[in-house]
């Protein structure tokens, strides 16, 4: 393979790249290079950009994850989810992108940024194969994994600050900024989407110091913006309980930390439903105080589509005691149970989704909200939590016997999903939603219209 950006008689292709020769695996339409290092750290230590590649990286196998616990709620409703290898050095990317592109495409260019609250999950996980969405939109579809839990995002003391995960995804975008173009990509039609602590960090994104200029659009899916203030007290407790550990501690004895953390954290009420996380008035993010000041002045230059599923704690319902046994209440049970997750689904991810776009559009910028309100077959648990990804990503194995989406055939799901993808797309090329695409969607998810920003939905669509 002598030839830059050319496929090989093995199904490889090779990309040129400022940050050095990378070779990808052709497979199903699209080209994947995967796990390429985007930078490095020392344990606590800020990020630093990789180096050059001296030889050609082999970008065939996925990305490690951070070292993580598994998750009781992901695994309850995706069974045989794996994330596969850990490796505390886990800054990689992958990018898949369309293995019959034109050497002048541009194409827009979609970075995933995976959830699971900051402590679970990996960008290469099955559930997130991009290969739909890049072959059915042409589009570049980029994968982050960034250290998580008491690796990237707890504060302790003078060992460790705040946000190094959030500092590892400014990273990975300046890799993207300057690398992309290589691969057939637009540096200047970036757009962020996000699922879940995904989406809370694409919202916090908008708003770091290093960020700007970085990404034209947003996606928020599901982020918790109703737990975001007054962590402080909470955050400082649980670095308290974690300590200061010794060099030398094995990652797997730091993680394992993270249940005594998440136990301390229970007493600061709702706020410990995602005790990981952003921390105000720590880099890259401004003091709480000044945080919508900040949102409102990245308004103008950031496109945002931002809405949650209508039964978002549905996911989580069962698995807490209360709520079993207020469901097994004979009669009154079930409707006890719907109540509670409509109460907590609007204070947690509905309303403040609806004050965030309000916020955005007041401040100049464009913004357009959805609730997806698709509930599957025989699913338990209804429209609820992560049930917006297998619309977007993965693969028929990954999510067709999945109790997420119930009874719900790959065709019918693959059928909803290829509207969702429309839709998704076309806001990364073009910063809108059109009546056609909401149409098509609207088994599946509603788009709000809102009459401060009728520029965002050319034609006419119902509220």
């Amino acid at each position: 393979m002598t030839e830059p950006n050319a496929v090989s008689r093995d199904g490889l292709h090779r990309v040129d790249a400022p940050a050095g020769p990378v070779i990808g695996k052709v497979r199903d339409g699209v080209v994947r290079a995967l796990g390429i290092p985007y930078a490095r750290a020392e344990r606590f230590a800020p990020p630093r950009p990789e180096p050059e590649f001296a030889e050609p990286f082999h970008a065939t196998r996925p990305a490690p994850a951070a070292p993580q616990l598994s998750s009781q709620v992901v695994s309850g409703a995706i069974e045989g989810i794996s994330v596969g290898r850990h490796d505390e050095h886990c800054q990689r990317l992958s990018v898949t992108f369309p293995a019959d592109r034109d050497p002048d495409e541009r194409l827009p260019v979609m970075v995933w940024i995976h959830g699971g609250s900051y402590v679970t999950g990996a960008g290469d996980l099955e559930i997130f194969d991009p290969t739909r969405l890049v072959t059915e939109q042409r589009v570049i579809v980029v994968a982050l994994t960034y250290r998580l839990g008491v690796l990237g995002y707890l504060r302790i003391g003078d060992t460790a600050p705040a946000n190094l995960g959030l500092l590892d995804q400014i990273e990975a975008l300046r890799w993207v900024r300057a690398n992309i173009a290589a691969f057939g990509g637009d540096p200047d039609l970036v757009t962020l989407f996000g699922q879940s602590a995904g989406g809370d960090a694409v919202a916090h994104l908008m708003i770091s110091r290093g960020a700007e200029g970085l990404f034209r659009r947003a996606v928020v899916q599901s982020a918790p913006l109703g737990l975001l203030s007054g962590r402080a007290r909470m955050s400082e407790a649980m670095s308290e309980a974690v300590g200061t550990p010794a060099p030398g501690t094995p990652a797997a004895a730091l993680v394992a930390l993270e249940t005594e953390a998440v136990r301390v954290a229970r007493r600061f009420g709702l706020r410990s439903a995602m005790p990981f996380g952003t921390q105000y008035g720590h880099a890259p993010l401004p003091p709480e105080t000044l945080r919508d000041r900040a949102w409102r002045a990245a308004a103008p230059g950031i496109d945002v589509l931002i809405g949650a599923t209508s039964e978002e704690t549905g996911l989580f319902a069962d698995f807490l005691p209360p709520v079993r046994r207020l469901s097994g209440l004979p009669l009154v049970g079930a409707a006890l149970r719907r109540l509670l997750v409509r109460a907590t689904t609007d204070l947690i991810y509905t309303v403040p989704a609806r004050r965030f776009a309000r916020r955005h559009r007041r401040a100049g910028g464009r913004a357009i909200r959805y609730t997806l309100t698709w509930r599957p077959r025989g699913s338990p648990f209804g429209a609820a939590h992560i049930v917006d990804v297998p619309l977007l990503l993965g693969t028929r194995r990954s999510w067709e016997n999945a109790r997420l989406v119930g009874r719900t055939g790959w065709a019918e799901l693959d059928r909803r999903g290829r509207a969702v993808r429309r839709l998704w797309a076309d806001f990364a090329r073009t910063g809108t939603v059109s009546a056609e695409a909401a149409a098509a969607a609207s088994g599946s998810l509603t788009v709000h219209r809102s009459s401060t920003d009728r520029a965002a939905f050319p034609g006419r669509i119902r509220a």
